[in-house]
């Protein structure tokens, strides 16, 4: 059994059949968000965009989100939804095509209270810029891998990984994935972006919900 953080992009794709897509609409689209904040939202995203500017090359990766991500999604709200919870630091396994893998994801959406069920939402690897030995990408990978496996999704598998002040999107849709650019959380368009592409999760995990 290998676990989540031992896995390569590479590998993920040799092994499992996955490809990546360069132009897929449905990542297109996700990055169209534009969503509406309060003067007291923005007012705190712009004290932790310079924070981001100030810090993201020193902290390790419980300061990156403790002081940054862990507030960000504080504002986003993913907590006021009774549709799904938000959970942290828990254990995912499964079979994917006889080989068995697992670990522990950092965040993800799923409906459940306690438990983590159909998990919509992955938010894995918060990896300090200096320092970095491991392969965010793949591990994210992986584990919405085994999460479409588990529950036999048949919708789009949404992520997030984040390398110190750069976030990149991901979404997994049957064997085809696709990843954004950067976006640099120390600049004022591109955390109102994150935030923005973040809340749009929200909408998405609804319109999965209501989808016979």
């Amino acid at each position: 059994m290998k676990t989540f953080e031992k896995w390569l992009t590479q590998e993920v794709e040799d092994t499992f059949g996955i490809v990546r897509n360069y132009d897929m609409a449905l990542l297109n689209e996700w990055q169209t968000a534009e969503a509406t904040f309060l003067p007291e939202e923005m007012k705190m995203m712009e004290k932790i965009r310079i924070r981001s500017f100030h810090k993201a090359d020193e902290w390790n990766e419980d300061e990156l989100k403790m002081q940054f991500i862990a507030i960000l999604l504080e504002i986003v709200d993913y907590s006021s939804s009774t549709l799904y919870s938000a959970f942290s630091q828990r254990p995912l396994e499964a079979m994917i095509q006889g080989i068995k893998v697992n670990g522990i994801v950092e965040y993800m959406l799923a409906q459940g209270k306690q438990i983590p069920k159909q998990p919509f939402f992955f938010f894995h690897e918060y990896k300090q810029e200096t320092k970095r030995r491991s392969d965010p990408k793949g591990q994210l990978l992986i584990s919405m891998l085994a999460a479409q496996t588990t529950n036999e999704s048949k919708f789009p598998m949404y992520g997030c990984y984040v390398v110190g002040r750069f976030w990149f999107f991901v979404i997994l849709h049957g064997k085809e994935y696709a990843v954004t650019n950067a976006f640099n959380s120390s600049e004022k368009e591109d955390i109102i972006k994150i935030a923005s592409m973040l809340r749009l999760v929200k909408i998405y995990i609804e319109k999965i919900l209501n989808t016979p």
